[in-house]
């Protein structure tokens, strides 16, 4: 299925040289897995198709590859969380743009899967994404083995994503439309909308073999909730001073929306001194991984800052 440099040929490469890579790899994986996803209805799996391979910069796959480095997991295990994972973020994102959510017309700089199809497609298709996430899981012949590893894995990503993560997140997104909140309400807002996902990103890697110990994982999870929080906030100030045709989505929309944001909230400012504080805390939790986690480091930093350097 892929081509190119390996992930597990990563000994010598430079932090962007291994990412550029495993974008490589992931795209070729996601291709494949929605190639053989099969489909009485061509529409559907085209709209599928274009709401996944549209470009992004696949930052949660590459947080599962990150971290699977930091834990010396073989990259073998790690195709298929790393898949599901962006499977997810994909029908998150087709599910933010359409009317009744964000009603946004554009994302990663062309039309969204709504405007590119029609609406009801666009449901249909956010709707196929989430049961290929789980048979991804469930199924891959790399963790065949690890049957007690596949059920953790799917409890990770099913709890990222439902009513005690994504889905809340975006619930309560929308009921504060106008509605002024406080720093704590915004952030437990950020912590399940965009947080839940992140944090499983660097989890599910945690769960494959060889699992980590209690101590890896507590500052994984550290890591991970420090770095979901600054992302968000980072990406809501990028709302406010990036062009649209670099953003690739409307600039301005969460102030047209009257969206409860932190730099609106707070101001730009104090935004980003709370992103600067959250990533050194979540860059201080890793200190205990060792020289093994410079990738992870190096991916939280681009994140935050919002630099695409691979």
């Amino acid at each position: 299925m892929h081509n190119g440099l390996a992930p597990r040929d990563r000994a010598g490469a430079s932090c962007e040289q291994r990412a550029r890579a495993y974008c490589d790899w992931i795209e070729q994986a996601l291709d494949g897995y929605l190639r053989d996803a099969g489909s009485a209805s061509a529409r559907l799996l085209s709209a599928m198709r274009y709401s996944v391979l549209g470009g992004g910069k696949r930052l949660r796959p590459l947080l599962v590859y990150m971290t699977g480095e930091a834990l010396n997991v073989d990259p073998r295990h790690l195709d298929a969380p790393a898949a599901a994972i962006e499977f997810m973020h994909a029908l998150s994102l087709v599910h933010d743009d359409l009317p009744a959510m964000d009603d946004d017309d554009l994302r990663r700089g062309r039309p969204a899967t709504h405007r590119a199809f029609d609406e009801a497609t666009a449901i249909l298709a956010a709707g196929a994404l989430q049961p290929l996430a789980f048979q991804v899981l469930a199924t891959d012949p790399a963790l065949a083995q690890y049957p007690d590893t596949q059920t953790r894995l799917i409890s990770l990503l099913a709890e990222a994503c439902g009513a005690s993560g994504m889905s809340a997140g975006q619930a309560l997104d929308m009921a504060a439309e106008r509605q002024r909140l406080d720093a704590d309400q915004i952030e437990n807002m950020y912590r399940l909308k965009t947080g839940r996902l992140i944090r499983a990103s660097v989890l599910m890697p945690a769960a494959c073999p060889p699992p980590a110990d209690a101590a890896q994982i507590g500052a994984l999870e550290r890591f991970a909730d420090c770095i979901g929080l600054a992302f968000q906030i980072s990406d809501d100030i990028l709302d406010i001073e990036v062009e649209t045709e670099d953003m690739g989505k409307r600039r301005g929309s969460d102030q047209f929306r009257h969206k409860a944001t932190y730099p609106a909230m707070l101001g730009i400012q104090r935004a980003r001194q709370r992103a600067d504080e959250l990533l050194d805390t979540g860059l201080t939790a890793l200190q205990s991984l060792g020289g093994r986690a410079e990738g992870l480091c190096w991916l939280a930093r681009c994140m935050v800052f919002h630099r695409r350097q691979w």
